[in-house]
């Protein structure tokens, strides 16, 4: 019986994004690509014999009940009647509030690992459903491929990309989902295309022009990174990226970065590394 388990919950971009409608539920409907990145967060669970569960972590400001991992690990407890627990420790390695999917990672590869740990019967639809409970952005990381998307964000179709390298950069900014997603000026009528389309015609971040009249932080580092590459935001921001076809290439412009950016290179994978660890 398997009592601790190691896994990545990895980082997202979104190749872009459009903004198609808005729901009467406020939600807003949209088009997207979920790109999956070799990088990421490392969580570590210990199983317990009661059904108590506790998350070390270095954020501050989060109390654990309201932590996406700890709000996991109770709505799986709940959902299945498990009297299992778990001691779980966080090691983040990426920005909150950037946009690349931390924290719904975190969530989804707490709901992924306890369901081994625990030796839980449910399968990977159920298990997604769990995840839409708790965020927009968790079943992705839950079926653990690199997908096109549309609803509002749930419907994924599973899709290969070429395994890029991209330069990830986060500037010293919030920005606020919430904000951006109710502002008038937000595009929201954005038309429909086929995944056909995207792959020849590519797309944009109906976000990011808003977000970068919003955030000055985020349309300088923007302007920065188009000197080397055709440069995106993710998601609403603050998060930037572009594509390279080389890791070295990737790494040189990482390195020249101003030290107001926090940064990463990572690869675009198909498969998440957590799937590959737990033979998915």
């Amino acid at each position: 019986m398997v009592t601790s388990l190691s896994l990545p919950a990895p980082a997202k971009l979104n190749l872009f994004l459009h903004i198609t409608g808005r729901r009467d539920d406020g939600y807003h409907t949209l088009q997207t690509l979920f790109q999956l990145l070799d990088f990421g967060d490392q969580l570590h669970f210990d199983l317990r014999q009661d059904d108590v569960v506790t998350l070390q972590s270095e954020l501050s400001g989060v109390p654990a009940e309201e932590n996406l991992i700890v709000r996991a690990a109770r709505l799986l407890q709940r959902h299945c009647n498990c009297t299992l627990g778990a001691d779980i420790r966080l090691d983040k390695h990426l920005p909150m509030g950037g946009g690349i999917g931390g924290g719904s990672s975190d969530a989804a590869t707490t709901l992924l690992a306890l369901r081994q740990l625990w030796q839980l019967p449910l399968g990977m639809d159920e298990l997604a459903e769990l995840g839409r409970q708790l965020g927009a952005d968790v079943p992705v990381f839950v079926r653990g491929r690199t997908a096109w998307a549309e609803g509002v964000g749930e419907v994924l179709q599973p899709i290969d990309m070429a395994e890029k390298w991209f330069v990830v950069l986060t500037p010293d900014c919030h920005v606020s989902t919430a904000q951006i997603f109710s502002h008038k000026d937000l595009t929201r009528d954005h038309s429909d295309i086929t995944v056909a389309a995207f792959l020849e015609q590519g797309g944009v971040n109906d976000c990011q022009p808003l977000v970068r009249k919003l955030y000055r932080e985020v349309d300088k580092a923007l302007l920065w990174l188009e000197q080397y590459a055709p440069a995106t935001m993710t998601g609403t921001g603050a998060s930037v990226f572009a594509a390279f076809g080389q890791q070295q290439e990737a790494e040189a412009v990482l390195a020249k970065a101003p030290a107001d950016l926090q940064g990463f290179v990572a690869r675009g994978v198909n498969h998440s590394p957590a799937h590959r660890l737990l033979g998915l």
